[in-house]
């Protein structure tokens, strides 16, 4: 069977070059997350060897799930916003292990294995309030920023007030702002993979600087670190605390939920991946794919991996078919050798590109009618209290109780489906325990 025949190439008005090149171009804009994944996940005393391993080699291998069951140019990747979430909330606030975090995500995709074999996962999403969905996006935006701010020494705690701005005339600091002013001139001008190229650039700065270590043996190929393994994550389930455990799992089912339903649909629309009733194409088996991806990538000590909306990158060359998808999942498992190259990458070059991330997840407020307060103040609460809290368990939680209280007040309890009466008393119970 020929490459045209199996991706329906000419079907979707494409050509091989044309997918092969959207599929570097997707590549490029969403591989900074082979850098940035090994720093977060440091805050779970993770070593980042085993995660920068476990990122490329699930990232490579969810893409390539979504080239062949689904064939359509998505790339999947471990997510921002759910790393930082199982670091600093599950492994830092709860004091999980990291084990039982991973564990988590585990028990995590085989769930939606069966619910995307059922086709529940679209409806299960329709059930939840948009507002409450949009808002965790931008809780999450504000989240990932503050971590980046945090993690660049610009952010400092303990002193007259809860937080405050460290110096930027020096050190890791003023390199986190080049990197960031770098960052914006090459996005704002549209250049294709912008994040990784402003990563480099920082990186190679704060070398002279003595930010960027680069130690004497280095060698830009060789054969990537060991990764986890899965007898390692099953240990994460020892003496786990049940009530919390399904706390940790809902929030990441939640996230991961509408993240990806919300992902595919943009892409889908953007490169006219629609049959003739206005669904996804292959919509079923592109859930499917995401599912065993995050399973599969668990077990080597990745966090959940989800599609990735910088695949709109490759769909606006030209990329209509899982050619494209295949290309970024080889060059994804290629990757894995240059393991030298992003684990030299400091701290400082990282946080503009979490900065930024942050930015461009305030997309979601678009469409809410904040003036209502049945609108606004559960999107300001959830926003809130994700950052101030470092936990998107607890701004989800916030933000289903107030939605669920206002209306409830307004005695509009129509507009309250059962599964978020549910899910507010499960939230109220743990907020009171």
């Amino acid at each position: 069977m020929s490459l045209n025949s199996f991706f329906h190439i000419r079907e979707r008005n494409s050509t091989v070059p044309r997918e092969i090149i959207a599929g570097m171009v997707t590549f490029a804009s969403m591989v900074y997350i082979l850098a940035v994944q090994p720093e977060i996940m440091k805050a779970a005393k993770m070593d980042p060897g085993a995660v920068f391993t476990a990122t490329a080699l699930s990232a490579g291998i969810a893409t390539l799930f979504m080239a062949f069951l689904a064939r359509i140019p998505i790339a999947q990747a471990s997510g921002l916003g759910i790393n930082a979430f199982i670091a600093f909330s599950v492994c830092g606030q709860m004091g999980f292990s990291w084990q039982t975090g991973i564990a988590a995500v585990f028990v995590e995709g085989l769930i939606f294995i069966v619910l995307s074999l059922c086709g529940l996962r679209e409806k299960i999403v329709s059930a939840i309030p948009d507002q409450v969905k949009k808002a965790v996006v931008l809780g999450i935006g504000l989240f990932i920023a503050i971590i980046g701010l945090s993690n660049a020494g610009i952010l400092k705690s303990g002193g007259a007030t809860p937080l405050a701005m460290n110096s930027i005339t020096h050190g890791a600091p003023l390199l986190t702002i080049i990197g960031l002013v770098i960052l914006i001139f090459l996005y704002t001008l549209k250049v294709p993979g912008s994040i990784l190229i402003a990563i480099i650039v920082t990186s190679i700065i704060g070398i002279p600087a003595g930010i960027t270590t680069v130690p004497p043996d280095f060698r830009f190929v060789q054969i990537p670190p060991a990764p986890y393994l899965p007898h390692d994550i099953i240990a994460g389930l020892n003496r786990v605390q049940p009530i919390d455990f399904v706390v940790v799992l809902f929030s990441l089912i939640f996230i991961d939920l509408f993240d990806t339903v919300s992902t595919l649909a943009g892409v889908a629309i953007q490169g006219n991946l629609l049959d003739k009733d206005g669904n996804i194409i292959n919509c079923r088996m592109a859930l499917l794919s995401d599912a065993l991806a995050t399973t599969v990538g668990a077990c080597f000590g990745a966090t959940t991996v989800t599609s990735y909306i910088e695949s709109s990158t490759g769909v606006a060359v030209g990329g209509r078919t899982g050619l494209t998808s295949l290309v970024t999942g080889t060059l994804f498992l290629m990757a894995l050798f240059l393991s030298p190259c992003f684990l030299l990458i400091p701290a400082a070059a990282t946080a503009p590109a979490l900065i930024f991330v942050g930015f461009m997840m305030l997309g979601a407020i678009t469409g809410l009618e904040l003036r209502k307060i049945e609108v606004g103040l559960p999107v300001f609460i959830t926003m809130l209290v994700v950052p101030a809290s470092y936990s998107i368990a607890q701004g989800l939680a916030w933000g289903f109780i107030t939605y669920t209280l206002v209306k409830s007040v307004q005695r509009r309890f129509s507009d309250i489906t059962p599964a978020t009466w549910v899910l507010t008393a499960v939230f109220l119970v743990k907020q009171l325990l």
